[in-house]
């Protein structure tokens, strides 16, 4: 399918008044959908407020003022900077979700998440007894201590994790993990533990969180979890990259096979700034689509990986 179009601004300030001459984008497209089938656009037209664009933002508004689904690969040529009346606003709706569904394992003193790595202590660093010198009579608290490493219980990584000069998280904005349109795509692990770009296709996949449910979680902290574990191949990490997703999820022991040294999957996607979360649970209780994930880390400097309070907002 080819078209020629005009498309809403690019930010929603005040609307302009018809016919004032404003900056433009005009660029040609091309849309595969992962379920097959493509849209291809030319001298499409775009209003904005700055000197440029990205090929991403391009995308992103194309797909949403024609509503597709089962976006796929993409790609944006032809781009050009022009001066010329804009037509039209963008409006945007707003869904509103109820139910809370818990993503996250409980982490506890002494859990074993990842063998070779040491389990965490979890212990008083004040305790109510003691607290009880420093108060009056019938007040006491309690201050906890923690130790452990950054690769306990459900836990996000983002690339610093990976590259020394990849982002941390503190680097982050907000957006980057919070109230992400989600898709689950089930592979049980009694199928396949090698999880390929197969598996992926046709599902909506693009600007979202894809959690993959494997029922891994059901052997949480069980010796039967650190091994023989479902994870992505090296394609399926490259196809979820071109298709634009934001974060990609695993209810398994690891998103790479952990039975060599390599570990294509975090290289490509945090490579990408495509956020991952491993030990997730509960993806069952999920539907395939129409919910938001969240998994927000605590903004540390320097620090790659933390441990999230995962959930699912679902109306």
């Amino acid at each position: 399918m080819v078209g020629t179009g005009e498309y809403p601004r690019q930010h929603t300030p005040a609307p302009a008044t018809p016919n004032t001459m404003q900056k433009r984008v005009r660029f040609d497209f091309e849309i595969q959908f992962t379920n097959g089938g493509s849209l291809k656009g030319e001298d499409f037209r775009l209003d904005i407020n700055d000197d440029a664009i990205s090929d991403q933002a391009l995308t992103d508004y194309i797909i949403a003022d024609l509503r597709l689904l089962m976006v796929g690969r993409t790609r944006i040529f032809n781009k050009e900077v022009i001066i010329e009346a804009h037509k039209r606003t963008r409006t945007v709706d707003a869904g509103q979700r109820t139910r809370l569904v818990d993503l996250s394992h409980t982490i506890e003193d002494g859990l074993i998440t990842y063998k070779g790595l040491p389990a965490p202590i979890v212990c008083d660093y004040l305790s109510r007894e003691t607290s009880r010198q420093f108060y009056e009579a019938g007040t006491e608290f309690q201050i906890g201590k923690i130790e452990m490493v950054t690769n306990t219980g459900t836990y996000l990584d983002c690339p610093f994790h990976r590259y020394a000069d990849g982002k941390d998280l503190s680097e982050f904005g907000l957006e980057a993990f919070t109230d992400l349109e989600g898709t689950v795509i089930h592979v049980p692990h009694t199928d396949t533990l090698a999880i390929t770009e197969a598996h992926l296709q046709g599902y909506e996949i693009r600007n979202r969180a894809v959690l993959i449910h494997t029922g891994w979680a059901d052997f949480w902290n069980t010796e039967a979890y650190y091994e023989n574990h479902p994870f992505l191949t090296a394609n399926a990490a490259v196809y979820l990259r071109d298709c634009g997703v934001k974060l990609v999820g695993i209810d398994s022991h690891n998103i790479d096979d952990t039975r060599g040294n390599s570990r294509p999957v975090h290289t490509t996607l945090l490579g990408a700034d495509i956020l991952i979360v491993e030990h997730l649970c509960n993806l069952s209780a999920l539907p395939d689509s129409r919910f938001t994930f969240s998994a927000t880390p605590p903004k540390f400097k320097g620090v790659g990986t933390f441990p999230v309070r995962a959930l699912a907002k679902v109306g």
